[in-house]
């Protein structure tokens, strides 16, 4: 039998999936030029660096919901 079944599963976490929308959905944390990273401006990997968080964030949900 699976052992998952029996465990409680908490709603709670999904709210983590907000981060990712405020952060940028937000255009006051991201709307300006500098500092500027290995050539690219503030707005590019400041995005680019959400991506790899949203998976993160879900990585994280997925393993304690399951």
């Amino acid at each position: 039998m699976d052992d998952k079944s029996s465990r409680p599963r908490s709603k709670q976490w999904y709210w983590l999936f907000l981060l990712p929308f405020i952060g940028t959905l937000w255009p006051p944390f991201y709307a300006h030029e500098y500092p500027i990273v290995a050539g690219f401006p503030f707005l590019y990997w400041y995005l680019l660096v959400w991506v790899v968080l949203v998976g993160i964030i879900s990585a994280i949900v997925f393993a304690i919901t399951g």
